[in-house]
């Protein structure tokens, strides 16, 4: 009888702890960052089953590919988290006027901290900044070839009724395109998160960025929509897509995910 009633006291301090997890704040989908911080003790993997990316410019025509790109993030505190990210696969097809090339291959290596300054379950207004560094250890296909980092500094806002606020801006150190030395690169996000029914959401977002690469600086601006639907307390799943809205952004993307907490 004591066996049982241990048993059944373990299921119950199972479930509890489970209850008292925070609300479900996954990275992906979409092109901002939120605020949320993992709980103490717990692991999230989140997974870019697939992604593809075109982009026209006059005469040439790229399509990228890439799958399983991984975002590992562990709480180390109440407010506190550690990230590392990974794309295990990567395919770029280039086709121009007598010119079909097409090269593959891993990504390279992501190390972030993020850590929250305000309501680290992403409740009312959300703060938090996140350093990060990327380790040059991809194939030429969608690696950089050099190191870069920067500083990531993301702001939630609850709107009520299950509707919210993200407003992300990043400062990057960005590697050079025709020689060695790194260059200022900077992006806005702002989107908007909207719920549809219990388990699913959408958001709409706008983000704008500016490399000022001294070989030549570029401007992108794009629109996204995209789909979260969380299946199971610990599981979501998600859909999106973005839209170029001048020359130098890539036409269009579509992509699928997976996001478990342990």
């Amino acid at each position: 009888m004591s066996l049982r009633i241990l048993a059944a006291l373990a299921v119950l301090s199972g479930a509890a702890q489970a209850d008292d997890l925070r609300d479900f704040c996954a990275d992906r989908p979409g092109n901002g960052t939120p605020a949320c911080t993992m709980d103490p003790g717990h692991l999230m993997l989140e997974v870019g089953l697939v992604d593809w990316t075109r982009d026209r410019q006059d005469t040439a025509r790229t399509d990228t590919w890439t799958a399983g790109d991984i975002l590992l993030r562990y709480g180390v505190g109440e407010s506190t988290e550690l990230q590392l990210g990974w794309t295990a696969y990567g395919e770029v097809h280039t086709r121009d006027t007598g010119l079909d090339d097409r090269v593959s291959g891993t990504g390279d290596v992501l190390i972030a901290l993020r850590q929250n300054l305000q309501n680290p379950d992403g409740s009312g207004v959300s703060v938090a900044f996140m350093p990060f560094l990327t380790l040059p250890t991809g194939g030429e296909a969608i690696g950089a070839g050099k190191w870069s980092g920067g500083l990531v500094l993301p702001v939630g806002i609850d709107l009520g009724g299950d509707f919210s606020l993200g407003l992300t801006a990043e400062l990057d150190a960005t590697p050079n395109s025709e020689r060695g030395g790194h260059h200022p690169a900077y992006a806005g996000t702002i989107g908007l998160g909207i719920p549809l029914t219990g388990s699913l959401g959408a958001s709409l977002e706008l983000t704008a960025s500016r490399d000022l690469d001294p070989a030549g600086h570029s401007q992108e601006r794009s629109a996204a929509v995209s789909f979260a639907w969380q299946v199971a307390d610990n599981i979501q799943l998600d859909l999106g897509s973005n839209f170029g809205l001048n020359r130098q952004t890539a036409d269009a993307e579509v992509y699928a995910g997976i996001a478990r907490r342990f």
